[in-house]
């Protein structure tokens, strides 16, 4: 597969934009191009959502089955990502081009989602303890890819998971170490996810020249030398940091950096929430006065 190129004039002409802090799109170095996140637009699956910062394009579905239980988390349920990017979503990704790709993304989406700074509450998930749980599948479909790829798909996934709905079950003891549980099949009596608020998010900060930008375009990405990336949750607390690229931080921006994201983060995160917590409370209002239920999208321009 060619890699993508960029003429030295055009990355000299990119990086003196982001030392003035005016990108080519008009942007300053730390602003987010506008998203559109979308909730409940997939009805076969226990929750979804459709993101699109700038113009990436992701759609995350997730679906929630009866598994068994690993014997090292006894008193757990399970998460499986995925993560494909579309081959129309670049000329880079036809054939087996987008591989690799592939590989990082549903790493990052993992570590983010089943490691113990996720917040997610996954022992609501244990069925029968030892057992049987309920296993969150999830599946990120890279529609369009136009940068910051990493930060657009945990939006989303943090979107659809509290989209996401777990059936409510009732589990008779019959004694001798026997169980049995019923489904049941009341969408009204099906439970959120515990603790999707405290998923962190991604902040991928791109050091370019002497200076670093948030959620770059295609272009931006290729003058980068090297990425941070800290997730942070809503008290704004740093739940990880993985530097990426072979290029070196100065420790002094390197903290520099990190404080940035934190405070862009924990901002982020309020804003998102908020927004989705009104248009659940709409759809619910809608619910009760009989009326058409529509999932409503919002649109947040952000920063």
């Amino acid at each position: 597969m060619p890699a993508p190129l960029i003429s030295p004039s055009e990355k000299s002409y990119i990086t003196q934009g982001i030392e003035s802090d005016c990108r080519a799109d008009g942007r300053g170095r730390l602003e987010y191009r506008h998203l559109v996140l979308e909730n409940g637009l997939l009805s076969q699956t226990s929750g979804s959502a459709r993101g699109r910062l700038g113009d990436s394009d992701v759609l995350v579905g997730i679906k929630v089955e009866i598994g068994d239980i690993e014997q090292d988390q006894p008193d757990q349920g399970r998460i499986v990502c995925n993560v494909e990017c579309s081959p129309s979503a670049s000329q880079q990704f036809e054939g087996h081009g987008a591989d690799e790709l592939n590989n990082t993304l549903t790493l990052a989406l993992e570590r983010f989602l089943c490691g113990p700074q996720s917040g997610l509450d996954l022992a609501k998930l244990c069925i029968i303890p030892g057992r049987q749980c309920w296993v969150i599948y999830v599946d990120a479909m890279v529609m369009d890819c136009a940068g910051n790829l990493l930060d657009c798909i945990i939006m989303t996934t943090r979107s659809a998971l509290f989209d996401t709905r777990i059936p409510k079950t009732e589990i008779q003891d019959l004694g001798d170490g026997e169980y049995e549980f019923e489904v049941m099949d009341d969408v009204e009596d099906a439970e959120p996810i515990g603790n999707w608020d405290r998923l962190p998010l991604a902040v991928t900060l791109y050091k370019i020249g002497d200076r670093y930008i948030i959620d770059p375009t295609i272009i931006e990405e290729l003058c980068s030398e090297v990425t941070l990336t800290v997730g942070v949750n809503k008290e704004g607390s740093i739940c990880g940091v993985q530097k990426g690229s072979n290029g070196s931080i100065d420790p002094s921006l390197l903290t520099e950096m990190i404080q940035t994201a934190t405070t862009l983060g924990k901002s982020l995160i309020e804003q998102l929430d908020a927004k989705l917590i009104d248009d659940d409370k709409a759809v619910q209002e809608k619910r009760m006065r009989g009326e058409p239920v529509q999932k409503l999208g919002f649109f947040a321009a952000v920063f």
